[in-house]
This record gives C-alpha cells, sequence and structure tokens, in this order.
C-alpha cells in the first residue's frame, strides 16, 4: 500500500505551536525552594529541563526553524542554562549530593554540545567514571545507552561497549512485535534516540534493526493512534523519521495535528487536560516537548525529500 507523506507545512505547524506553547510557559519549568532542598525532586524536575534543551538543540540542528523560532529556541536555551540551571550549579550540587547519579551528566551532555562549560562538574563526573561501580551500576539496557551516548557527546571515554549495549536492549533482540506493550513501545523509541543522538545520525541505526523497524513501525502507529495516545504516537513518529526511508504517513500526522489544542500544547491522550494550570503543566509538558521534537526531525527529512 503506497503511503503518501504528509506536507512540510503540516509538520512544521506542530512544532511551531509547540514551541509557542513552551515558550508561554518557560515559568513552569523552574524548580521551586522546596525542589531544590529535595535530590528526589531536583531529578524529577530535571529531566523536563534537559528534554527542553534537546528540543532546541535539535530545531537549531535541523535547520527547519524560521526567524522567529530561532530566536525563541535561543532564548528558551539561555534561560534554561542561566535561570533554570543557574549555570550548571544545579546540576553540580545533585553531582555533590548523588555522585553516582547519571543525570547530571546526561542533562549537561545537551549543553556541552550547545557550548556551555562547568569545570567543576565535569571534574567531579570523571572521579566517578573512575571507579567500578560506574559501570556496575544496574539500570534497564536502553538507560545504559543514554549514559554511553552523553559520555559520547561530552567526548569522554565510553564506560562500556555500545554495540553490546544496543544488543541487551529488547529492539536490539528484535522479539515478537504483537508483544510491544506501553513500556516496551517507550524502551524501544528511546534505544532509537540513544542510538542516533536524538536523530542526528540515523546512519547509525544498524540495517538489521532498521529493517525490523521498517516491517512493524507503521502497525505500532496505527495502533497507538487509535488509541489517541498522542505522546507515544509523537516518539514513534520520531522513530519513523530517523528511518532510511521515513514513511511521513499524511493521515497519522493529519490526526496528530487535530489532536493539538489551539494553544500548542499536545494531550498525552484523547484530549486536553482541564483544572489547575500547574498540575495541566505536569501532564502536557512531555507530549508537547514530543510534539516539537517530531515536527523538527520530520520537517527535515521532508524537506530533503524536496530538493
Amino acid at each position: 500500500m503506497t503511503v503518501t507523506a504528509a506536507s512540510p507545512a503540516l509538520l512544521h505547524g506542530v512544532g511551531d505551536r509547540a514551541l509557542s506553547w513552551l515558550d508561554e510557559h518557560r515559568e513552569c519549568f523552574r524548580l521551586t525552594a522546596d525542589d531544590l532542598v529535595n535530590n528526589g525532586a531536583v531529578v524529577e524536575r530535571l529531566k523536563p529541563i534537559g528534554e527542553l534543551a534537546l528540543n532546541m538543540q535539535v530545531l537549531f540542528r535541523e535547520g527547519v526553524a524560521g526567524s522567529r523560532q530561532k530566536a525563541r529556541a535561543g532564548q528558551l536555551l539561555d534561560f534554561a542554562w542561566r535561570e533554570l540551571l543557574d549555570g550548571g550549579n544545579v546540576l553540580a550540587r545533585l553531582q555533590h549530593d548523588e555522585p553516582l547519579s547519571p543525570v547530571p551528566l546526561e542533562v549537561y551532555a545537551t549543553f556541552h554540545e550547545l557550548g556551555h562549560r562547568h569545570p567543576g562538574l565535569e571534574a567531579a563526573v570523571e572521579v566517578c567514571r573512575h571507579t567500578a561501580t560506574w559501570t556496575a551500576l544496574e539500570m534497564m539496557p536502553n538507560r545504559r545507552l543514554g549514559v554511553l551516548n552523553a559520555e559520547r557527546k561530552l567526548g569522554l571515554a565510553p564506560s562500556s561497549d555500545f554495540d553490546r549495549a544496543v544488543a541487551r536492549t529488547w529492539l536490539g533482540q528484535r522479539p515478537e512485535p504483537w508483544t510491544v506493550q506501553l513500556h516496551i513501545a517507550y524502551d524501544l523509541t528511546h534505544t532509537v534516540f540513544h542510538l542516533t543522538n536524538w536523530g542526528e545520525a540515523p546512519e547509525r541505526i544498524p540495517p538489521e534493526i532498521a529493517d525490523y523497524l521498517a516491517r512493524y513501525l507503521p502497525a505500532w502507529m496505527d495502533d497507538w493512534a487509535d488509541l489517541e495516545h498522542w505522546d507515544l504516537l509523537g516518539e514513534l513518529l520520531v522513530v519513523d523519521a530517523c528511518l532510511p526511508r521515513p514513511t511521513l504517513d499524511a493521515v497519522l500526522w493529519e490526526r496528530y495535528a487535530a489532536a493539538q489544542a489551539e494553544s500548542g500544547a499536545m494531550p498525552i491522550q484523547r484530549t486536553m487536560p482541564q483544572g489547575d494550570p500547574a498540575r495541566v503543566f505536569d501532564l502536557v509538558h512531555h507530549p508537547t516537548l514530543v510534539a516539537a521534537f517530531a515536527s523538527a526531525m520530520a520537517t527535515s527529512r521532508a524537506m530533503s525529500a524536496v530538493r
């Protein structure tokens, strides 16, 4: 069956609206005074900040942002480093308190690629990386890939074998496609993200994995679209954009775009939640970040096909 690709205008529009919402809600990413005295809360609040930085980096890297988007993305990145992370000091404090946590390294890696530096944090991370515990820490295989990719982004020697880590993931073993459930689907999307450095190098996906995804990804995307799970569908649309021959399925993208609120926010599933603004932000910031990511990747691939 022939699949019609979505138009660059539709793909770009999803990201433009998502970026507008993220910019308008930038203060909601800020850590509170209560967060800063609770390492568990800091870790939870760092995740969306790291994802915000990643999204802005992808937008710049893929070259699909207009002048207004570029200005907004640059301001958001500066705000994240200077205001949300206090020039990296928030990461350094967490590294001091939780020396074997990979979270400061993973968040810092994106800002490091963008030219930001915190020598104290880098020195502390290097001490921890020389311990046997650093490689012995038990974590999900796709999480191990995330640590290895962060090390690569900082130009550090890998703490373990990357190909072996890929082989240990669910996707690396290419099991029965009908066994994909929610958590497995999220795991496989992140395997692709870490493999490709968040879409920068799709050629790093091993051919056998790319073939497996090309065969089964369309069915998975259809399933999660039917369930109206827009957060996971967005991540799967990114995976599609990372394949050698992405579908950029117009029908799926039209359904995805139609789910987006006028404000630019994307609901996790079905429709936008209502109620307390802080609670709504906590529920929709991730799918909205995913929408910006999916849009940048898909628009870039669509524009490449046009050239």
